[in-house]
C-alpha cells in the first residue's frame, strides 16, 4: 500500500512497551517502512536504553515516551510495570488524540497484550487496529517464572484473546505465530500476514574483523541481543566453563552484545562461576541508532550461540539474533527447536535441547572445522538475503495496512 501523495496521510500511532525506539529495529522497520509508503506515523514508548527525551522527531516520526520508575522483578513487578506502562500511554494517546493531529490507525505490539481496551475504545471511534503479535506472551512469562503466578498466566491468555479479536490484522512474525493467531485467535486467515524480525541488508554491512575482540585468543565466541530471564545465557556462561574445564581449552574468548534486564544478573553469575575472565560485555549496542559498532562486532566473531532453552515460547518464536548471525556469515550453535531450524536451516548446529554440554561439544565442533564453519556461513548469508531479510517483510507490512483499507466498512 502506498498513499498518493495529493492523498491525506494516514495517520499511525505504533504502542510499544517493552523498549524504546528507535531501539527496537522491527518496530523502527515498520514504522520507516510506513513513512516511505507516505503515512503519518508516531511512536509512543519507555525512556530506556539512554533515550530518554520525552518527545523527538526521528526519521520523519514523532517518538513519545514516558518515564518508567522502576525496574520490575517478578510476577508483582510484572503486573505493576504492565500497569504503569498501560496508563502511561493512554495518556500520551489521549494527547495525541486531542492535540497532537490525532490518529487513523493503533498499531499495538505486544508484549504483554494489556492494550485491548485502548484497540476497543479506538475501533468504536471509527479508527483501524494492527496488532504486531512479537511474542506469545503467556508461554513467555511462563518461561520466565515457571508455573507461578498462574493468575496472571491466565490474564494474559485472556488479554492476547481481546487483543486478537479487538485487531482489523494481525502481524505475525513466522508461521507459528500465524498459526496461534488463526486458532486460539480466532482470527480470519486474510487477517493475519506474516511480517518476519529480518534485519535490512542495506543497512548492515560486513566489516573486517577487529582482531582486539578476541582479547589475544585464537577464536571469538559470541551472543548478540538482549539479554532477558529467559534468554538462556546462563546456558552460554555454564558451557564455555565447560570448554574451559572439560575440553580443556583456553583459545577462545566470548563476546557478550546487549544489555536488557537480566545482564547485570548475567555478569554476576559469570563472576561467580569463574567465567568472567572469558567474556566481554559490551553492554547494549543499537543495530540501528549504532550501526557502525554492531557491524564492526558482529563481523568479528567466529561462532554465534543461540542457547534459548526449549520451552513452548522458546520453540514457537523466532530469535532475531540466529538472522543476525547469518546476515555477517556467522555460522551458528543452537538448541534444537522447530523455529531455529526454520530460520537457519543449514547455517546452524543444533544440538540436545537444555543441555549445556551438548552446546558446548556444538561450539567446539565449530571451532575445530574452519571449513565447515565457511560453509555454513555462507549457506546462512545467502539464505538471508534470499528470503529473510526485512527486503522481503515490508511487502507483506504494506500488504497488511492495505486490507484495512477493504475492512473500512461502506
Amino acid at each position: 500500500m502506498r498513499v498518493s501523495a495529493s492523498a491525506p496521510r494516514p495517520r499511525v500511532v505504533i504502542l510499544v512497551q517493552n523498549t524504546s525506539l528507535p531501539n527496537d529495529r522491527r518496530v523502527w522497520l515498520e514504522a520507516t517502512t510506513l513513512v516511505s509508503a507516505q503515512f503519518e506515523v508516531a511512536g509512543i514508548c519507555p525512556k530506556l536504553g539512554g533515550l530518554n527525551r520525552s518527545r523527538e522527531r526521528v526519521d520523519g516520526i514523532t517518538v513519545h515516551r514516558y518515564r518508567l520508575p522502576f525496574n520490575a522483578a517478578g510476577s508483582l513487578g510484572f503486573v505493576a510495570e504492565s500497569l504503569w506502562c498501560f496508563l502511561a500511554s493512554t495518556a500520551l494517546l489521549l494527547k495525541v488524540a486531542l492535540v497532537g493531529g490525532g490518529y487513523d490507525i493503533l498499531h499495538i505490539c505486544n508484549p504483554p497484550e494489556v492494550y485491548w481496551p485502548l484497540a476497543f475504545i479506538s475501533r468504536l471511534c471509527g479508527k483501524r487496529v494492527v496488532f504486531d503479535h512479537h511474542d506469545l506472551s503467556p508461554e513467555m512469562y511462563r518461561a520466565k517464572f515457571g508455573d507461578g503466578g498462574r493468575m496472571v498466566f491466565r490474564a494474559l491468555r485472556l488479554f492476547e484473546r481481546l487483543t486478537f479479536r479487538a485487531a482489523d490484522v494481525v502481524l505475525a512474525t513466522n508461521e507459528s505465530y500465524r498459526d496461534v493467531a488463526t486458532t486460539r485467535g480466532r482470527c480470519a486467515p486474510a487477517d493475519v500476514y506474516v511480517v518476519r524480525s529480518g534485519p535490512p541488508v542495506e543497512r548492515l554491512r560486513s566489516h573486517p574483523p577487529d582482531p582486539s575482540l578476541r582479547k589475544g585468543k585464537r577464536h571469538l565466541v559470541g551472543y548478540a541481543g538482549e539479554i532477558c530471564q529467559q534468554d538462556g545465557v546462563d546456558h552460554l556462561m555454564r558451557a564455555l566453563e565447560i570448554l574451559r574445564d572439560e575440553h580443556g581449552r583456553d583459545d577462545f574468548h566470548c563476546l557478550v552484545i546487549g544489555g536488557g534486564p537480566h545482564q547485570p544478573a548475567i555478569r554476576e553469575y559469570a563472576t561467580r562461576i569463574g567465567v568472567a575472565d572469558l567474556c566481554t560485555f559490551t553492554g547494549h549496542v543499537s543495530s540501528w541508532t549504532a550501526v557502525e559498532d554492531w557491524c564492526r562486532l558482529l563481523s568479528s566473531l567466529d561462532v554465534g550461540v543461540e542457547p534459548n532453552p526449549l520451552s513452548e515460547w522458546a520453540d514457537k518464536s523466532t530469535m532475531n539474533k540466529v538472522l543476525d548471525y547469518m546476515c555477517f556469515g556467522v555460522p551458528v550453535v543452537a538448541y534444537e527447536l522447530t523455529e531455529n531450524r526454520r530460520s537457519a536451516d543449514a547455517a546452524a548446529e543444533y544440538v540436545t535441547p537444555n543441555d549445556e554440554r551438548a552446546l558446548a561439544a556444538g561450539i567446539a565442533a565449530l571451532l575445530d572445522d574452519p571449513a565447515r564453519r565457511e560453509r555454513m556461513g555462507h549457506f546462512g548469508h545467502e539464505r538471508l538475503h534470499r528470503a529473510l531479510s526485512w527486503e522481503h517483510s515490508a511487502p507483506h507490512l504494506l500488504a497488511a495496512y492495505s486490507r484495512l483499507a477493504d475492512r473500512v466498512p461502506a
